[in-house]
């Protein structure tokens, strides 16, 4: 039996783009009430026209970088002035910047880059918005990770040791939070085809493409099934966790070209 969001209220982090974006348009869809944040608010304002168009309502939007405690905490304010409840907070924003071995790394700055964001911010929006959404009496948590959270690789050190915490994070969470009303979520993709690649490069563009050459990727809008699928289960059933990788890929660096 699935369910519709019935005007739950569900932030998004790092929804300008990607995954965020897809995950926001089909919760949209399926009756939520969506909050957006992001950096990039020219891109959650053009998103939110978008849904406006095809839901009839439009998506409260809101600048958010979750590596500033400052501008988290201003959007978490802003947001439950708006609404009073929240319900569901998918921990969307994270990226990977490089792919460098750690002997020949230069600097740390794309190592703390990751760390900030895809831990740092994922416990900080977590907290914040957590007794929000306890209170609330219906609540989810989804975390997004990867696959790289249970399989490490060269030139991905720091990167998977960023989604292996959010792995463990979400798993202590979920303990922490036994006997409230909050259910804990844990999506883990493979190879997916956004902007993930072209951050990872650097914006170059051409050796984001080649990561994809020969076969076929996840859409961000795969994803945003499985997020979906998620939420939407009674309150009594808990998806802890989903692994989802393309057909054509069988684990870190194991992938079938044509």
């Amino acid at each position: 039996m699935s369910l519709r969001g019935d005007g739950k209220v569900a932030v998004i982090t790092g929804a300008s783009s990607g995954i965020g974006a897809a995950a926001a348009k089909a919760m949209a869809s399926a009756g939520f009430t969506v909050v957006l944040g992001a950096r990039r608010e020219e891109r959650l304002e053009a998103l939110a026209s978008e849904i406006e168009q095809e839901t009839g309502r439009r998506p409260y939007t809101g600048s958010l970088d979750v590596t500033s405690l400052e501008s988290s905490t201003k959007f978490v304010s802003d947001v439950m002035n708006t609404f009073k409840t929240v319900n569901i907070l998918l921990n969307n924003a994270g990226l990977a910047s490089g792919t460098s071995y750690i002997e020949t790394a230069e600097d740390e700055t794309d190592w703390q880059k990751m760390i900030d964001t895809n831990v740092s911010g994922l416990l900080r929006m977590t907290r914040l918005f957590l007794p929000h959404i306890i209170a609330s009496g219906e609540g989810h948590v989804i975390n997004l990770g990867s696959i790289a959270g249970h399989e490490a690789y060269a030139g991905g050190s720091v990167y998977a040791g960023t989604k292996f915490a959010v792995r463990a994070i979400t798993t202590a969470l979920r303990q922490e939070l036994l006997g409230k009303p909050v259910r804990v979520t844990h999506i883990a993709p493979g190879m997916v085809e956004t902007e993930f690649s072209v951050v990872r490069y650097h914006g170059d563009e051409n050796q984001a493409a080649n990561v994809y050459t020969g076969m076929t990727p996840l859409t961000a809008e795969d994803i945003a099934d499985c997020i979906v699928f998620a939420v939407t289960r009674p309150l009594h059933v808990n998806i802890d966790e989903i692994i989802v990788k393309p057909t054509d890929q069988a684990g870190a660096g194991k992938v079938a070209r044509r």
